[in-house]
C-alpha cells in the first residue's frame, strides 16, 4: 500500500507547492536605494523593452518609498508597462488602483483611458463572446464623461463607435442565425435591438431590411411596409432598400409599394413619424 500511494503523495506535494507559488508576487531582492534611482532604472528598461524587469523596478519604488511622488508615478508606469507587455489584467488592476488612490491626479484621465484601451484591445470577432466589448464600452464612456475636453476623450469616442459597431454586429449575427432557422420572432427582437441601441452604426440599414424580411415571412405586410418606409427615407440609395422594395413588390402586391412611392413629402414625413413611434 505504501509503494502504491507514494507516487501519488509526491505528485500531490508538487502540485500543492506549484499552486502556492502562483499566488506569490515576484519581487526584487531588497536593496535600499533612492526612489528616483530605482524609477529611472525602470524607465531605462522600457527603452530596452525589458517589460518584466521594468515592472519589478516600478513595484520596488512603491515598496521602498510608498508615500513618495515617485511611488505615484511608478504605479501608473507599472500599468503602462503591463499594457505594453500585453498583460491586460495586470495593467487594468494597476490603473484601477491608481485612480482609487489618486482620483484627482492630473494623470487620472490617462489611467481611465488605459483601462478602456486594455479592454478594447481584447475584443474578439463577432462570432465569439463580446463581454470584453461591453467592458470596453463602459470604460471608454467613463473617459468621455469624466474628461470630455481631453485628447483621451476624443480617441475614446472613436473607439466607442467601433465597439458599438461590434456589438451591433454580434446582434446581427445572432439575428441572421435565428431568421435562417425559422425563429422569426427571436430574429425580430435582435434586429429591433440593433435599430434601437445602435442606430448610428453601419448595421442599421441591414437590420431594417431584415425586419422587412421577417415581417414578410410572418405575412404581416403592413408592418413590413412601415419598416421599409423608414429604410427608404433614411437610406434611399442603399442595396438594402432596393432588396426590401423588391421583396415587397414580389410578396405584397402593388399596394405594398404604393406607400413607398409616395411623392407628397408632407404625407410621407407624417407617415414616417407615426411609423417610427409605433415601431421603435
Amino acid at each position: 500500500m505504501i509503494k502504491i500511494f507514494t507516487p501519488f503523495v509526491i505528485l500531490l506535494a508538487v502540485l500543492t507547492a506549484g499552486c502556492a507559488g502562483k499566488g506569490k508576487k515576484e519581487r526584487l531582492a531588497y536593496v535600499e536605494r533612492p526612489a528616483e534611482k530605482i524609477y529611472l532604472e525602470g524607465y531605462d528598461k522600457i527603452d530596452k523593452r525589458d517589460w518584466k524587469r521594468a515592472v519589478l523596478l516600478f513595484d520596488e519604488v512603491e515598496r521602498q518609498h510608498p508615500y513618495s511622488e515617485w511611488a505615484r508615478r511608478s504605479m501608473l508606469m507599472a500599468a503602462y508597462v503591463n499594457y505594453r507587455a500585453n498583460k491586460y489584467d495586470e495593467a487594468i488592476n494597476a490603473a484601477q488602483r491608481f485612480v482609487a488612490l489618486h482620483p484627482g491626479s492630473r494623470s487620472a484621465p490617462y489611467a481611465y483611458y488605459l483601462i478602456g484601451v486594455c479592454h478594447f484591445e481584447q475584443i474578439s470577432d463577432v462570432g465569439r463572446d463580446q463581454s470584453e466589448t461591453a467592458k470596453a464600452l463602459e470604460a471608454l464612456r467613463q473617459v468621455v464623461r469624466r474628461f470630455p475636453n481631453t485628447a483621451y476623450a476624443r480617441d475614446a469616442q472613436l473607439k466607442i463607435d467601433l465597439t458599438l459597431d461590434q456589438l451591433a454586429g454580434k446582434d446581427m449575427n445572432i439575428g441572421r442565425w435565428y431568421l435562417k432557422r425559422g425563429y422569426t420572432l427571436a430574429a425580430i427582437n435582435r434586429f429591433k435591438h440593433v435599430v434601437d441601441e445602435y442606430q448610428t452604426t453601419s448595421h442599421t440599414p441591414e437590420a431594417l431590411h431584415r425586419l422587412v424580411e421577417a415581417y414578410v415571412r410572418l405575412g404581416v405586410i403592413s408592418e413590413a411596409v412601415q419598416v421599409a418606409s423608414v429604410l427608404g427615407y433614411n437610406y434611399p440609395g442603399s442595396r438594402w432598400y432596393q432588396d426590401s422594395y423588391k421583396l415587397l413588390a414580389k410578396n405584397g402586391g402593388p399596394n405594398a409599394t404604393a406607400r413607398l412611392d409616395e411623392k407628397d413629402q408632407k404625407k410621407r414625413k407624417s407617415f414616417l413619424s407615426r411609423t417610427w413611434r409605433r415601431l421603435f
